[in-house]
């Protein structure tokens, strides 16, 4: 890759996280899918030659337990879910230019072709491990067919994820007091041998890599403790008759196939090699992006598999001769009113369900698009997507776009008859520069506010100048100043379309925009508009406070009706206080002089930032009325950051100063439970009162 500013001479390929073929999809899902869409968008906007492309992972163990569950094979389990999504993300205008799967002939080949790769070089060596073995079924129990507690930290973990505490990746082996998932009988460890890929020997490589990778500070910073501590050889086989079966003699094991994060990963490359054959090489050559030192890879992922892009990944590219990553850009989770997404509780806005209520893709795609950083945890309300789409969509947006149209049709047919002033057309190119920097700031967000701040300037331009009441008085400068109007409308159409791709398009028909606004770069904002046009459309259309309230019944509902289903999956995606075991109550006990000496005040957050390199710390500063502490709490993944400021809080203000990742902590906030639920008070003390 380059590393040059976007556009470069390269040919880029955006990809996606893969989706797993395991269930439906919900806001969380597409908030990635989304974001790489608007980035890969905005790319061919500046002029890149890119593609987007994805796939369905098929493989693993817990599609297997699925399957198993339902009577089904694996692979009929996974390719209707695979089916599900290539039907779903149309209708969100998630553009892939192709979208696979794992279990493909291409797939499947190319990824048999690169370990072959990597044993030729010498990466692949065979050990002797242990591995969890379930004595009843007579079967070994890789990854999630085995439960058990986490070595590093004392943590329940399942398989290869200590997923409930310090989110390690772990090797076959390593869980202890092992659990069968099969029988929920306790497993034995018994000695195998597998295969290893020699990550260790590729040390040195990763830590230059780190270095130059672009993307976000969490992708960037998160890997470091593996790659500058001690690196370990990773496992790449599995005990298991589903997935691609491990390349090798003839007298391999029939049941050895290759672990799930070998084969994922190289779908990126079959997915954009199936594109390249599809088009064509003379249009799109894959090998130009994974083959080529001026090829600009581009990876939007979850926060949850950064490890395995930043280091197993451009670990296994490097060894075969394939492209590094140029960035790898990982997006926060999704919580919705507050609370951790939980797909078994119900507590999720599902992709189909939005669809079903008839809302807009755009909308959606505006909300998940621009709702903070793409690193930082988003809370989906339909009360915020409400306030978002009116205030912005609608009353930005479409109410300067629809105001302008309708007022130069009626009074002029269309456009007026003059050149766009100078201080509109500086100001469209102002726009365009935040565009340009947006992108090669890895800023999804920036994309959408170069948009939103032009339309801003529109509302602001033509309230300024009235013109209807300049048509009888100064009649020319009514035509310039619709003119101008019109011309910001043209440069909306264009600046919007990666976020909102449909509603663009309207506008970009509605103005006579010349060419496809898919299609253009953005030095189509300046083109003319055409001299005649019909009346306008509205583009977006609010939403009611009676529509939100039946959402939110829905909602209540279905969460209601699966807290009380006695079958609900026990495997969550996060920890539900209401159902959770409370600590027992401790013998230990305090006196009342030893409570006084806690200095615990009344506060309220004034502001709220993320803290490079930290998951789950933030930098709070807390008015505590007497003084404003700087506090460090770990807040990031179970709240929305920027719903944080104006927050009563109750602090510790004696507590000792200490110091986490380079950042001063001047007290501690309070707060219960897993979900860090804010403490505070039920009235509206004074800041700085003392609580006793």
């Amino acid at each position: 890759m380059s590393h040059e500013p976007f556009p470069t001479d390269g040919t880029a390929v955006v990809t996606c996280g893969l989706p797993y073929a395991n269930g439906d999809l919900h806001v969380g899902h597409l908030r990635g899918y989304v974001g790489a869409d608007v980035f890969n968008r905005a790319l061919g906007k500046l002029g890149q030659q890119t593609a987007y492309v994805c796939g369905s992972d098929m493989h693993g163990t817990p599609i297997a337990v699925n399957a198993a569950e339902q009577g089904v094979s694996p692979e009929e389990f996974a390719l209707e879910y695979h089916e599900q999504y290539q039907e779903t993300f149309p209708k969100f205008d998630v553009d892939f230019d192709n979208y696979g799967h794992t279990d493909d002939e291409t797939n499947t080949a190319m990824t048999r072709d690169i370990v072959r790769t990597l044993e030729a070089e010498g990466y692949v060596y065979e050990k002797e491990i242990m591995v969890a073995f379930d004595p009843e079924e007579g079967q070994a129990l890789p990854d999630r067919f085995v439960e058990g507690t986490c070595p590093y930290c004392g943590a329940h973990a399942r398989g290869d994820e200590c997923d409930e505490g310090c989110g390690r990746h772990l090797e076959p082996g390593e869980i202890e007091d092992p659990v069968s998932t099969v029988t929920g009988n306790p497993a034995e460890y018994r000695e195998r041998t597998h295969k290893f890929f020699r990550v260790s020997e590729l040390q040195a490589y990763l830590q230059e890599f780190i270095d130059r990778l672009e993307g976000t500070d969490n992708a960037r910073n998160q890997p470091r403790e593996w790659i500058e501590g001690e690196l370990r050889d990773w496992c790449i086989t599995r005990d298991m008759d589903w997935g691609i079966d491990y390349p090798g003699t003839e007298d391999e094991e029939e049941d050895l196939v290759l672990y799930v994060w070998v084969d994922a990963p190289i779908e990126y490359i079959s997915s954009t090699k199936q594109y390249s054959e599809r088009v064509g090489a003379d249009e799109y050559d894959w090998e130009d992006v994974w083959r080529d030192d001026d090829g600009e890879v581009v990876h939007v992922i979850g926060r949850d598999i950064i490890q395995h892009h930043t280091v197993f990944w451009p670990a296994m590219l490097h060894a075969a001769g394939y492209t590094e990553p140029r960035a790898v850009a990982a997006t926060g989770f999704i919580t919705i009113n507050g609370k951790g997404l939980s797909t078994s509780r119900n507590r999720a806005i599902w992709a189909r369900e939005y669809l079903d209520e008839g809302f807009h893709p755009d909308l959606l795609r505006y909300y998940l698009a621009t709702n903070g950083g793409l690193q930082q945890d988003v809370d989906f309300s339909w009360e915020k997507f409400q306030s978002r789409v009116n205030s912005e969509l609608v009353g930005a947006y479409g109410n300067f776009a629809y105001r302008s149209l309708l007022f130069a049709q009626r009074n002029y047919g269309g456009t007026p008859d003059c050149e766009v002033s100078d201080e509109v057309a500086e100001r469209i190119d102002e726009a365009l520069a935040d565009f340009r920097e947006a992108v090669n700031d890895y800023s999804v967000r920036g994309v959408g506010q170069a948009a939103l701040e032009l339309a801003r300037y529109g509302n602001e331009y033509i309230q300024r100048e009235e013109p209807w009441n300049l048509v009888d008085d100064d009649p020319d400068r009514a035509e310039q100043v619709i003119r101008d109007c019109v011309q910001l409308s043209v440069a909306l159409a264009v600046l919007f379309e990666p976020i909102a791709p449909d509603t663009a398009e309207r506008l970009y028909d509605q103005v006579g925009g010349d060419g496809d606004v898919h299609e253009v770069t953005l030095e189509a904002a300046h083109d003319a508009p055409a001299a005649e046009f019909d009346e306008p459309d509205e583009l977006v259309t609010k939403i009611e406070d009676d529509r939100v309230e039946e959402l939110n019944e829905k909602l209540q509902e279905r969460i209601a009706e699966s807290a009380s289903d006695d079958d609900a999956d026990e495997t969550d995606d996060e920890t539900d206080t209401d159902d959770m075991d409370l600590e027992p109550l401790t013998d230990d006990r305090i006196s009342f002089d030893d409570f006084q000496d806690l200095d615990l005040r009344v506060g309220r957050i004034e502001s709220a930032e993320p803290i490079e390199g930290a998951d789950k710390l933030l930098r709070l500063e807390v008015d505590i009325g007497v003084e404003t502490r700087q506090v460090v709490a770990g807040l990031r993944q179970l709240h929305d950051v920027d719903s944080l400021p104006g927050t009563r809080v109750v602090l510790v203000a004696n507590m000792e100063k200490s110091e986490l990742f380079g950042v001063e902590s001047n007290g501690m906030v309070l707060a219960a439970g897993e979900e860090a639920d804010l403490l505070t008070t039920h009235g509206d003390s004074p800041l700085g009162t003392k609580i006793r």
